[in-house]
């Protein structure tokens, strides 16, 4: 790979060949140890009791974001993981005897933004108030060969040169992390969001397992998977679309409560809410119910949003959003029945599509009744549903893996949880009766063959493991990285990703 080096580049590899010439290696291998970041030499920051107190000696490393030279002295800032720490550097403080080239050379010349270092000195308290370390020893940690974006900010807080383009950000997430700290702000609160909801789920007492990426059959969703094969085996095999099978043969086997935090991989299209690889928690708890489901996600849904940003209230795209239960419960057929003053459960799927063509939803000949329900809804009644809201009792053509309504075998029991207009939550008290199940299976088996190719394929395994008995239960899937959105007014899935699928670059090759 190469490409043509710009006027910066070509500075920054010379000011390398010319460190090494001093006998400076540009990428030492020896540890440098660390006693400080920025954030703990502020708060450790003490006033001197006097004039012969001992000075707080400290070592720091990071990255180097800015430098004002003042002819034999110099301000600079140092961003290490937690933050921005400045820095003061002398000539005489960091150059003993007659040599003056660390400074007059090295820092000077050679050293540029975006470099590490590391320093050693002591903290002091500048004129203005700012709390400093006056480096005492400075040492090379890694030369960066290419510049940061210089992003810029004016006296009346305008931001000038932002590194802001969206391809560009996501593509390079190193850069982005760098000069937008804000970003990295988002995967903090991220990492909190887990962290709350496995601490809410081990409290309970429920244990999280691994289970198969790679599957012989794509199941527990209504999705396309990516193909792949097994050479060794000689059979094609699929990343998952969902870990439900799994987790309910562990049910079979004896567990009464188990979750997995599951990277899946759907084929489908790209948006705002959608990316090929995603994470769900998925949670099964035996001798339960989609109600007592409701209940109990209501307090984890709280913990989680007080975890990340120390309050059960979130704001969204300027919409506060109240994550304190008791949450909102209505129908999927009567929220339809409340837009159009019909109940589409007492239609024929003809009545229905032509009823989706009326109101300008958009159908195709594969999608059967459940499905133009479900476009019906997600048209009609969707959009509006902000603060959260269980959507409750789903046609049984929407739900081949739960358990049919014990008022309504027309519905099943299937809740899903909507925040801000976009499903977060996707709930059953689960289907245990394995007759039922296959019946269920074989009716997406006609929706393949109809066209349907998120229609959900037949596993006979875990068919056989229903056989055996599996305990009434309720379980829930949980969309992480759309929580994430919303837990941190992020308006696209690709902000809360590290690294969102895109199309590769082409790189000249040499």
């Amino acid at each position: 790979m190469s490409h043509a080096l710009s006027d910066q580049e070509i500075v920054r590899r010379e000011a390398l060949q010319k460190l090494r010439a001093l006998g400076i290696e540009p990428f030492p291998a020896a540890e440098f140890p660390v006693t400080h970041t920025a954030t703990t030499v502020k708060s450790g920051w003490q006033e001197p009791a006097g004039e012969d107190a001992p000075k707080q000696e400290v070592t720091l490393a990071g990255r180097l974001m800015s430098v004002r030279l003042m002819g034999k002295a110099s301000f600079a800032v140092l961003r290490d993981h937690t933050g921005d720490q400045q820095i003061y550097i002398a000539r005489d403080g960091i150059c003993p005897g007659e040599d003056k080239t660390l400074y007059d050379e090295v820092w000077k010349h050679l050293l540029h933004l975006g470099d590490f270092i590391g320093v050693k000195g002591h903290v002091f308290k500048t004129r203005t108030g700012e709390i400093t370390v006056h480096v005492e020893q400075l040492t090379v940690l890694s030369k960066a060969l290419r510049p940061l974006p210089v992003v810029k900010t004016d006296e009346e807080g305008n931001v000038h040169d932002a590194f802001s383009d969206p391809e560009l950000r996501y593509r390079m997430r190193y850069v982005d992390l760098v000069v937008n700290p804000h970003v990295k702000e988002t995967f903090l609160k991220r990492a909190r969001v887990f962290d709350a909801m496995r601490g809410a789920f081990q409290d309970a007492g429920y244990i999280e397992v691994d289970t198969p990426v790679l599957q012989a059959i794509p199941g527990g969703a209504a999705a396309r998977p990516f193909a792949t094969h097994h050479n060794a085996l000689d059979v094609p095999f699929y990343l998952r679309i969902a870990n439900e099978l799994y987790l309910k043969r562990l049910l079979v086997g004896g567990f009464d409560g188990v979750f997995e935090f599951s990277r899946n991989f759907r084929n489908e299209g790209m948006d705002r809410t959608h990316n090929p690889e995603f994470t769900v928690m998925e949670l099964y708890v035996a001798y339960k119910d989609y109600r007592w489901m409701m209940d109990f996600i209501e307090g984890v849904f709280q913990r989680v949003a007080t975890a990340a940003n120390g309050s059960p209230k979130a704001t969204f795209q300027g919409k506060e959003i109240d994550f304190t239960g008791p949450f909102r419960r209505i129908t999927m057929v009567g929220s339809i029945e409340e837009k159009i003053g019909m109940n589409v459960l007492d239609m024929e799927e003809d009545d229905i599509r032509a009823l989706c063509m009326k109101h300008g939803v958009e159908v195709a000949p594969s999608m059967g009744k459940g499905k133009l329900i479900d476009e019906l809804f997600s048209a009609l009644v969707q959009p509006e549903l902000i603060q959260p809201t269980f959507v409750t009792d789903f046609p049984v053509e929407m739900s081949p893996l739960c358990k049919k309504h014990r008022e309504d075998p027309r519905l099943t029991e299937r809740f899903e949880l909507f925040v801000a207009g976009f499903e977060v939550a996707n709930a059953y008290s689960e289907l245990n009766d394995p007759i039922d199940q296959r019946e269920r299976f074989e009716e997406q088996l006609k929706l393949q063959q109809r066209g349907d190719d998120e229609a959900m394929y037949i596993d006979q395994d875990f068919l056989r493991a229903l056989e055996y008995g599996m305990p009434p239960t309720s379980g829930i899937g949980i969309g992480m990285d759309r929580l994430v959105m919303l837990l941190t007014d992020n308006p696209a899935i690709q902000e809360v990703l590290l690294f969102p699928q895109m199309r590769p670059e082409r790189f000249d090759q040499g």
